[in-house]
């Protein structure tokens, strides 16, 4: 399948897996295209966290219902997700993800760790640099996020990975809760090699941060708000990012129970688009007046 276009410079939306994760492939597939999106970010990687939906790896019958999906609605497949990093790891583990991502046209495979030790950074590394080099022959990035209760919790450690691996195919990924949750200065973001940002996850919180892992995992896997509704600086964000897709992973029960699944998904892109639209607008408007 072709890799997604950009349309006339405009940012691509994708919506990832986790905001509707009782999904499966193909049905997400045709909820984001009823919705509005360009694109979808499916899981292909079993997280077995609560709600997830059965059957992954996928069996044939589902893989040919998401190529089918895909081939009806004309959407693309922004990244795919998730390999973890675990003390039992093989970059091999994930050559089937990867292959079907190739198939499929992603763009990204987004990577995180999640190791139980600190000293384990050259494993991290080894691991990181073998999945980007079994990545690269189908076209793939390989973007290392940092969620706040993962091993690597902070922007500077999981630039340290991506750093040492020294993979031509190597990326970050800022979910923009993540940066609120693990106190990242957005002035870091700075620090980023624009080569390295290849999309940008987004969703939106309330001032308060959990101090507790549960507190945390609890907000990031079931209580995410949509942008605009929190007070997440996504002005400033942009503002030092290189132009960006975006992938919204939004997981909010509540409001999935009380919506269904393609109103959440709409009303997710209907306030991501509004947000970064007026982001935008004004980013242009500055730039003329310094012109």
């Amino acid at each position: 399948m072709p890799k997604l276009q950009h349309h006339h410079g405009d940012p691509l939306y994708s919506l990832a897996h986790l905001t509707l994760i009782n999904c499966t492939p193909a049905e997400l597939v045709y909820v984001a295209a009823r919705a509005g999106y360009d694109a979808v970010s499916p899981r292909f990687i079993a997280m077995n966290v609560p709600g997830e939906f059965r059957h992954l790896p996928l069996a044939p019958d589902q893989v040919h219902a998401t190529k089918t999906a895909l081939a009806t609605t004309g959407l693309g497949v922004l990244d795919i997700e998730l390999a973890r990093i675990t003390e039992d790891c093989d970059p091999r583990d994930f050559k089937a993800a990867l292959e079907l991502g190739g198939e499929l046209g992603a763009r990204h495979m987004i990577m995180s760790a999640w190791t139980q030790t600190r000293d384990d950074r050259a494993f991290l590394i080894d691991v990181y640099a073998g999945t980007c080099d079994l990545a690269a022959p189908y076209g793939l990035t390989v973007d290392l996020e940092f969620p706040s209760f993962s091993r690597l919790r902070t922007l500077d450690e999981a630039l340290d990975i991506v750093r040492a691996a020294d993979r031509p195919n190597g990326g970050i990924l800022v979910d923009t809760l993540y940066l609120h949750l693990s106190r990242v200065d957005i002035g870091e973001l700075l620090h980023v090699p624009p080569e390295w940002l290849h999309f940008l996850h987004i969703s939106d919180c309330l001032p308060g941060i959990a101090d507790t892992r549960a507190g945390m995992i609890q907000l990031a896997r079931d209580a995410r708000l949509y942008p605009g509704e929190g007070w997440i600086d996504f002005a400033g964000i942009v503002e030092r990012c290189p132009p960006m897709n975006y992938s919204i992973e939004l997981p909010n029960e509540a409001r999935v129970a009380e919506l269904g699944f393609e109103e959440h998904a709409r009303r997710c892109l209907t306030h991501a688009k509004a947000t970064f639209g007026e982001v935008r607008s004004k980013r242009r408007g500055t730039q003329r007046l310094a012109a």
